[in-house]
């Protein structure tokens, strides 16, 4: 276990609930295209949760959503306790939110960045710079610590992006594709890392095209057209698709929506 996840203490959320998410009837539309559509879905709380499916399927809207980023035009979510629809500010300070396309300061050192994203979320004084060196450790950034974060290699900005990501230590993390062009070494370590998270309490809901990190996650679910069409264990859903594979399951999708996918 990194020493930035031993430090955090268990996470729970605000209504004492085991489920971090629970969505009912979620609907998201933009004009007359539908994006997300009855999505029914739960996620337990320190869970590494997979969220698959074809470009266009509705992955990111759901997540814009449960982030307090986007309003349902229907349904129900909420996230660590609170409604998405009516307390989007305190679902935004009780999670940590990432992209392939997290905005990291590139003329900033590593520990400049990690200083402004950190106290953006209120750390400040003693409470910051302890913060700043468990992370420093945790997320093995020690070396590059004063480096400007414009000459990294991608997969040293995704570990930058996920330290800043969690300065506060949320108690669910979304990955929207965080590990997207980066190579399998830094994808394998940005995954250890996403294990000492979940083992220290944090919910963690992750997009992704990598077949090998789908098989990591705990359980599934896959979108397609806006619908949850599936969901569970990789064995559960293998088997409800009837093929062998994570992979096969993906690609049966991404054949079926190819020509109108929204």
């Amino acid at each position: 276990m990194t020493a930035s996840a031993a430090a955090l203490p268990a996470r729970q959320p605000s209504d004492g609930s085991s489920d971090a998410i629970v969505t009912h009837g979620l609907r998201k539309t933009f004009g007359d295209i539908v994006a997300v559509e009855g999505l029914d879905l739960t996620v337990r709380r320190g869970e590494v949760f997979g969220l698959l499916g074809p470009n266009g399927s509705g992955k990111t809207t759901t997540i814009r959503m449960l982030c307090g980023l986007l309003e349902p035009t229907a349904g129900e979510a909420t996230v660590a306790g609170f409604s998405v629809a009516r307390e989007g500010e305190r679902i935004r300070r009780a999670i940590g939110y990432m992209s392939q396309k997290f905005g990291l300061y590139e003329d900033l050192t590593v520990r400049e960045n990690l200083e402004f994203y950190s106290s953006l979320y209120g750390l400040w004084g003693t409470e910051q710079r302890a913060r700043i060196e468990e992370q420093l450790d945790g997320v093995k950034l020690r070396s590059r610590s004063d480096q400007r974060v414009g000459t990294l290699s991608g997969g040293w900005k995704q570990r930058v992006a996920l330290a800043c990501a969690t300065s506060h230590r949320p108690q669910i993390l979304f990955l929207d594709e965080p590990t997207a062009g980066v190579d399998p070494a830094a994808r394998r370590l940005f995954w250890e890392i996403i294990y000492d998270l979940a083992r220290a309490g944090t919910t963690v809901l992750v997009t992704t095209h990598y077949m090998d990190e789908a098989e990591r996650c705990g359980r599934l679910a896959f979108m397609s057209r806006g619908r949850l069409f599936a969901i569970g264990t990789n064995a559960e859903i293998t088997r409800e698709f009837g093929q062998p594979t994570i992979e096969d399951v993906f690609v049966a999708l991404q054949l079926r929506d190819a020509p109108d996918a929204v």
